[in-house]
């Protein structure tokens, strides 16, 4: 029996194999049938496209309202060149206390120091220290595809 199954498998990845080399390179009927269009523009993928301007960041924190209840606040500046690694956090050196006061930037929530047993810490828990994992910064951009998104309070 076991031998079967291993025959079956071969047979499998064999026809898999044939399958991804035979449509190499080959359109589809569904390519020739619709208008489809990368995000990617007019490059092929082995060529490199230039990459594209920066796009300005809203600063307003005013206009950055939340789309759901806890969602993490956006981040309303640029974070280019900022590291985050296992032993440095930029972002602490203007969002954590003391330093918050004197940057004037919000104090990182209460919520980030407190490990994952409930236990209150003098430092940002681990499991909090990679800021980029939820907040994520919000530029002025056109959209890339439709967005009928509505936060949770417009929804009827």
């Amino acid at each position: 029996m076991k031998a079967t199954k291993g025959f079956f498998a071969g047979l499998a990845v064999a026809g898999l194999a044939a399958g991804l080399w035979w449509g190499f390179g080959q359109e589809t009927a569904a390519q020739e049938t619709l208008d489809v269009q990368t995000l990617r523009g007019d490059f092929s993928i082995p060529e490199t496209a230039p990459a594209e301007d920066s796009k300005r960041q809203n600063t307003d924190p005013s206009a950055m309202g939340r789309a759901y209840r806890q969602q993490p606040p956006l981040i309303p500046h640029r974070i280019e060149g900022y590291q985050i690694t296992t032993r440095v956090n930029k972002c602490k050196s203007c969002h954590d206390w003391p330093n918050n006061v004197k940057e004037g930037a919000p104090k990182i929530s209460e919520t980030h120091y407190t490990d994952r047993n409930g236990v209150a810490l003098d430092r940002v828990a681990g499991h909090r220290w990679f800021c980029t994992q939820c907040h994520v910064p919000q530029a002025n951009a056109r959209e890339l595809v439709r967005n009928d998104f509505k936060s949770a309070v417009e929804v009827e």
